[in-house]
């Protein structure tokens, strides 16, 4: 009955710290060359940050020198290929244009957005719109849940009589929090989906639902117990909320720039033959 949330795609889209190609500091060993060009032990250890946990968990002694060969091959296989002139051929050009292309918006996009989502910035968002302030409404209720719109409809019947909410629902109710007597503790609407939430947030303490409510779950007799303002978040408890937020609004500002720079024109397809 929770709401369940997708993960976001604009996540993915950076590839934040991909992209973050700078010099090698003085004290940046050479640990070999190809045909006279270095590889660095800070290009190691950025290959590295980008392997699986799994595999960035291998001792420093084993993966090291694993990551330098493949890095000694990937160079050798380049060097061979320019000597057959493959960046001449039209396919591979095509190729390499579009990479230039990913990695070129990649960067814009890392570049415009990544102060925006740093610690310090997220920070002074939370002080200005968070910290201090009152949460979300929150309800505490219970529920009953049965299969059939006429279980329900009983059920209200009996509480119309009387009956134990909680006793209803040790008896009755086809949820795992039955023998609690149906007790959902305290909850957001964005916590319950949206039927459910709509009726609960609906109540008034002390109230339950006169018809019954229907879920993909099943029927449901709602009973609000208390209403309260949850304590507003901590920066720990809010940041990754506001990252994502923050995120999703830099990366579409970032495209709406780009976009009024440039002239667009769709064209009319060719008939379908």
């Amino acid at each position: 009955m929770r709401a369940r949330l997708g993960a976001s795609a604009l996540l993915l889209l950076l590839g934040l710290g991909r992209l973050a190609i700078a010099a090698p500091p003085a004290a940046d060993p050479v640990l070999a060359t190809v045909n006279g060009t270095p590889i660095h032990q800070s290009a190691i250890d950025a290959t590295i940050a980008r392997l699986p946990p799994n595999l960035r968990a291998m001792p420093a002694a084993q993966l090291d020198p694993l990551v330098l060969q493949r890095m000694i091959d990937a160079k050798a296989l380049v060097i061979e290929a320019r000597k057959e002139k493959l960046a001449d051929q039209p396919a591979v050009k095509a190729e390499i244009a579009a990479a230039t292309d990913q990695v070129l918006e990649n960067a814009l996009l890392t570049k415009e957005v990544k102060p925006q989502i740093s610690t310090a910035a997220l920070k002074a968002l939370y002080q200005k719109t968070i910290a201090g302030k009152p949460g979300p409404e929150e309800v505490h209720a219970r529920h009953i849940l049965v299969p059939t719109k006429a279980e329900a409809e009983k059920i209200i019947a009996k509480l119309n009589k009387g009956a134990s909410f909680s006793a209803l629902a040790k008896k009755y109710s086809k949820d795992p929090g039955a023998a609690d007597g149906g007790d959902l503790g305290f909850f957001k609407k964005g916590d319950m989906v949206p039927a459910f939430s709509a009726a609960a947030f609906a109540l008034k303490p002390g109230t339950y639902t006169k018809t019954p409510v229907h879920t993909q779950f099943g029927w449901h007799v709602i009973q609000v117990l208390a209403r309260r303002r949850a304590p507003a978040p901590t920066f720990a408890e809010a940041e990754a909320g506001l990252r994502q937020k923050v995120l999703r609004s830099a990366i579409q500002q970032t495209i709406a720039k780009a976009r009024a720079g440039v002239t667009v024109k769709l064209m009319t397809p060719p008939p379908a033959k």
